[in-house]
């Protein structure tokens, strides 16, 4: 607890310098998760092992105008073997539902083409970036690098407004890339952060792993409200329930983050009574 109260104070100084007293509350039931690929994926990441892509509407079964759609989409899928959402070969499907909707566009490892066809539809990007090598081959089961996240991301920055997130505990709840993460995307520069934490799921092969330790996740996010002092920090949909989500929710807002999807009640009490102002959303919060 001392621990956790010296970085809150460091933190919380930052965030009084560099934004107004109020808070995020997301709650996205307005923003529809269509999967391009439906259940399928040409990966068995050990984290997810496609059982997320079955919470979400397939591509194939969205009726020609989108009607069951809300006034936001996630649009994401399965990847192929080579870590890339195959989005270029739904374009012309996703531009018929484009017209009154934002899209956020989850792309993976694409390439330029990709890119050059995915840009006009994108409101914004969610990128998720890992910072660890063994990570990358042994939890996605990618043949790729750290070099190529990092090339991606460059890419990507050039023509769309891109969300990098990071998955802290990715590695089956160990800390592995998750500063190295932090220091490139600080290099490389970015609008926002989005920080999620691995949690274990049902079906797959970290299914029986436990989260990271807390005080390691409160580390993670106190090193990057440092390091980002003046972009927007959120704390994503992806993390633990129970007392841990509790207990993150409440040292979040401690520690200076700007805004926590689907916060817990405990965190909304906290934030009101440090003299924050609380904004809901009923989208995804990168919108």
């Amino acid at each position: 607890m001392e621990a956790l109260d010296r970085l809150a104070a460091k933190c919380w100084e930052i965030r009084e310098a560099n934004f107004r007293p109020e808070i995020v509350w997301s709650y996205p039931a307005q923003t529809t998760a269509v999967s391009v690929t439906g259940g399928e994926c040409g990966l068995d990441c050990a984290h997810c092992g496609g059982v997320y892509l079955k919470r979400m509407t397939p591509l194939a079964a969205v009726s020609r105008h989108g009607e069951e759609l809300g006034p936001s989409c996630l649009i994401s899928g399965g990847c192929t073997s080579g870590g890339r959402v195959p989005l270029a070969a739904h374009t012309a499907r996703l531009a018929a539902l484009k017209p009154g909707r934002r899209f956020n566009i989850h792309t993976g490892l694409v390439d330029e083409a990709d890119i050059a066809v995915i840009a006009p539809l994108a409101d914004k990007v969610s990128f998720d970036f890992v910072g660890d090598d063994a990570t990358i081959r042994e939890v996605l089961g990618l043949n790729r690098t750290v070099a190529d996240y990092v090339a991606c991301y460059r890419k990507l920055r050039e023509c769309c407004q891109v969300a990098p997130h990071v998955c802290i505990g990715l590695h089956g709840g160990e800390i592995r890339g998750e500063h190295q993460a932090l220091a490139l995307l600080r290099m490389l520069g970015a609008d926002s952060l989005t920080l999620i934490v691995f949690t274990p799921t049902k079906g797959t092969r970290y299914a029986d792993r436990k989260p990271p330790a807390l005080e390691e996740t409160l580390a993670v996010i106190a090193a990057a409200r440092e390091l980002f002092p003046a972009i927007p920090l959120r704390l994503g949909c992806m993390r633990p329930g129970g007392r841990y989500r509790e207990t993150l929710d409440k040292a979040a807002v401690r520690l200076g983050i700007n805004a926590i999807v689907n916060p817990t009640r405990a965190a909304v009490r906290l934030a009101e009574s440090l003299g924050l102002a609380g904004v809901g959303r009923g989208e995804c919060c990168v919108l």
